[in-house]
């Protein structure tokens, strides 16, 4: 049985990968900092409670060359322009990894971001060079240069996933999917919004971690692979997807934010090198 270590567990993706994982009759130890936040899921799921800067001895003893590792944590997420992104956790999370790493583990996949293509436009490969414009896109791209320089001299699968836009629930209040929900729940009459004319790449939760399971069970150096549907749409128009979808009635106050500033006004992914990775049976 393929045993795989999940690190951020407790998060928006963890949870959802763990569930996705099982199906696939995979041995889970989910690595949280509080218990009390991962739902009580099946009783094979093996949980550790730690943080990561500070490893516990339960967590070294499972440790072994054909574990893999998921390693999906990081902090203050809410805040993009944090220093602290570049102080703080770009530190820990690479002397995290090299450890484990150098404890024998051979398979590594960790989850970066879009916004490590910083304000490039269009259709997003993972050929471009990168241009990270904020803290925690920069923090991102230099953790995983630092791994691929580590990988010189060790021998380890790295895959380098990158998440474009995710919607679904138990998402954080700040995403705008979230904030759609808790203004119909509030029962307010208009929801404040940019102009939305702005072009993203969404994809559903359940579809983010069918992606990702099928590059964990792969075990192979994939690199970086964006996980995206490579189909642009309006902010606007999916806004007015999901309210049609939920039957909430709530108006678009169009125009009321103006538009991010460290963000391109048409971006999306491109799903070529997921789609032959796939194809190869992987």
């Amino acid at each position: 049985m393929m045993k795989v270590i999940v690190t951020g567990a407790s998060g928006f993706i963890g949870k959802s990968l763990i569930k996705e994982l099982y199906k696939h009759d995979i041995e889970v130890i989910a690595i949280v900092r509080n218990r009390n936040k991962i739902p009580e899921l099946v009783d094979s799921i093996k949980i550790i409670e730690m943080d990561l800067s500070h490893p516990t001895s339960e967590f070294f003893d499972i440790i072994e060359p054909s574990v893999s590792l998921v390693h999906l944590a990081w902090n203050g997420l809410k805040n993009y322009e944090s220093i602290e992104h570049i102080e703080k956790e770009l530190p820990m999370h690479y002397d995290f990894l090299k450890s484990v790493i150098g404890l024998g583990v051979k398979n590594i996949v960790v989850t970066g971001t879009c916004f490590e293509y910083g304000l490039q436009s269009g259709k997003l490969s993972e050929e471009f060079d990168t241009k990270p414009n904020n803290p925690y896109a920069y923090a991102k791209d230099a953790l995983r240069k630092k791994l691929q320089f580590l990988q010189s001299g060790s021998d380890f699968h790295l895959t380098w996933i990158r998440p474009f836009y995710i919607y679904g629930d138990e998402q954080p209040d700040n995403a705008l999917y979230s904030q759609l929900r808790l203004a119909v729940q509030r029962g307010d009459l208009l929801f404040n919004m940019s102009g939305g004319e702005q072009l993203r790449d969404y994809l559903h939760i359940n579809d983010v971690v069918i992606k990702i399971s099928k590059l964990v069970r792969a075990q192979k150096n994939l690199g970086i692979v964006n996980i995206c549907s490579g189909l642009p749409i309006s902010v606007r128009r999916l806004v007015e997807q999901w309210v049609d979808e939920g039957m909430w009635d709530i108006q678009l106050n169009l125009g009321y934010y103006p538009y991010p500033v460290h963000e391109p006004l048409a971006f999306w992914g491109d799903t070529e090198k997921y789609n032959k990775i796939t194809k190869l049976g992987v």
